[in-house]
């Protein structure tokens, strides 16, 4: 695994820790799937 793919593990980590403490893991689980979905949609129609 490079450096890089390294930090953005850690950085989800800590984002997910983060949501937790603040009660606001549906709201964060909500998101990523919209930014997953998204990004689906955008490398079909750029592909």
């Amino acid at each position: 695994m490079s450096t890089r793919g390294l930090l953005y593990k850690l950085a989800r980590l800590l984002g997910d820790i983060n949501a937790v403490q603040k009660g606001k893991v549906g709201r964060r689980i909500g998101r990523r799937t919209a930014g997953r979905a998204t990004g689906r949609t955008l490398r079909k129609l750029f592909k």
